[in-house]
């Protein structure tokens, strides 16, 4: 029989913490093993690239418990230890995606909105070079990084937000799944990129019907979270 829990949390507090160039951590394991069947067959099925909030899937089965699970106050405690920073009092904010598109993953710094980000990769191993998470010294140069993280199943790489906190991803067009949970500092900045994500959604179906595309549909809602995405390029 399976673990109650999903998430591994002792795999996420014994999570190697750096703080050059700044303060981040990774590991791998963060979901049990013999529930990764169970999460690769429930999760949402999103056909349009770039990160897309929770509040807008139908989710089911193991992915729906695994994000109860993230929503909870353990997964918070868990990654605030492993950071050095208290995120208990921080509004969570969870994307997903599924699918990645070139001109994604560019370097960048979060948003000021943003305290701490966690990504939690849902790949069934990565042969390709590209797509891989990287912290970086600097905004110019993917290849001035300190360190890789392949988006493996269950590894996963957290960073407390600076303005320094520069990071991305090597092009890639194709599946590439990951959760993002962001820790912002208010719900009115939850609120906003919502209303931003569903403006930036109307303009991307109204261009794929001018095209003749028809429309783009993620999954259709089912819960009434306030989640949506900041950045769409981890």
């Amino acid at each position: 029989m399976p673990s109650s829990s999903i998430v591994d949390y002792d795999a996420i507090r014994a999570a190697e913490a750096h703080h050059t160039p700044y303060d981040y951590m990774l590991g791998k394991g963060a979901l049990r093993a013999e529930w990764i069947p169970a999460l690769r067959e429930s999760f949402p099925d999103i056909n349009v690239t770039g990160f897309h909030p929770l509040s807008q899937m139908k989710i089911q089965g193991a992915f729906a418990k695994l994000m109860e699970e993230i929503e909870g106050p353990e997964f918070t405690a868990a990654v605030s230890a492993a950071l050095g920073l208290d995120l208990s009092r921080c509004p969570t904010l969870i994307t997903i995606r599924k699918l990645s598109a070139a001109h994604e993953g560019r370097i960048h710094c979060d948003s000021q909105s943003k305290i701490a980000t966690l990504l939690i990769y849902m790949n069934e191993g990565w042969l390709s070079p590209e797509g891989r998470f990287r912290v970086l010294r600097n905004d110019r140069d993917f290849n001035d990084y300190v360190v890789e993280v392949s988006p493996e199943m269950g590894s996963f790489v957290a960073f407390r937000r600076a303005d320094h906190s520069w990071h991305g991803h090597t092009p890639f067009v194709g599946a590439r799944r990951v959760v993002q949970i962001a820790w912002v500092r208010s719900r009115a900045d939850i609120d906003r990129k919502n209303k931003r994500h569903g403006v930036s959604s109307f303009f991307k179906n109204l261009l794929r019907r001018e095209k003749g595309g028809g429309v783009l549909t993620g999954t259709p809602a089912s819960r009434s979270a306030a989640n949506a995405p900041d950045n769409p390029t981890k």
